[in-house]
């Protein structure tokens, strides 16, 4: 059980998961803008508080020292669309946490259960803020729409097959998806998604939730059928 009382959530609140390479970020992003909601990317949370364990100095092998550096992460992150920057103390750490480096290390952090706890409570005040300042919030991100906001609304699980998710990340880390960049590509994904999976449920949707396969659909196509699912749920 959580050690203090969630925060109430208030606006209207959309909570996206899905594994890696799902389009979940930039769906999300774009469903934020057209509906002109707040937007929480989880996931840089994560990526931040393994940014701010390495410049500490901190082994990320020892679950404590990361846990005690979690609690005292100075993170701030924007919930505006167009500018969802991520600063950590004085650093703007936006293009920081994309690099490799964080990639390779991340789940290192997300798989540690108090780190997990640590930041959930976070992210439930932050959606609550961001909810409660524009009418509402779009949040992606592991666990979003089952640990973190069970109570929202409308919970999607977006999906792809891994070809087309290995693709998209290929074009989107290298700028082409042929064989040599896909391959490049896979270790980080598929191993990742193997990992986050010993903690976290993003393969198969919960009660509740709804699955969305985008493999056959394109960006356009994508964001039109969540769209439709928020359309839906408003009625």
């Amino acid at each position: 059980m959580p050690a203090v009382p969630d925060t109430p959530l208030s606006g209207f609140v959309i909570a996206i998961d899905g594994p890696s390479g799902s389009g979940k970020s930039s769906v999300s992003r774009q469903v934020a803008r057209t509906l002109g909601l707040g937007f929480l990317d989880t996931g840089a949370m994560y990526r931040s508080a393994t940014w701010w364990c390495l410049h500490q100095g901190v082994d990320l092998d020892d679950a404590a020292a990361v846990v005690a550096a979690t609690r005292e992460l100075p993170l701030t992150i924007g919930t505006d669309p167009d500018a969802p920057a991520v600063h950590v103390g004085d650093h703007d750490v936006t293009a920081a946490i994309r690099e490799t480096r964080i990639t390779e290390q991340v789940s290192k952090v997300a798989t540690i259960i108090p780190v997990r706890e640590i930041l959930r409570q976070l992210q439930r005040r932050l959606i609550s803020a961001a909810g409660a300042a524009k009418g509402g919030v779009v949040a992606e991100g592991r666990d979003i729409t089952t640990v973190v906001v069970p109570d929202a609304p409308v919970r999607i699980l977006l999906t792809a097959s891994a070809e087309a998710r290995l693709a998209r990340r290929s074009r989107e880390l290298h700028g082409a998806a042929d064989a040599a960049s896909v391959a490049a590509t896979r270790t980080q994904i598929i191993e990742r998604d193997r990992t986050d999976s010993t903690v976290s449920q993003f393969t198969v949707a919960a009660d509740g939730v709804t699955t969305l396969d985008t493999t056959d659909l394109d960006f356009e196509q994508s964001v039109g059928a969540v769209l439709q699912l928020v359309a839906d749920a408003r009625r």
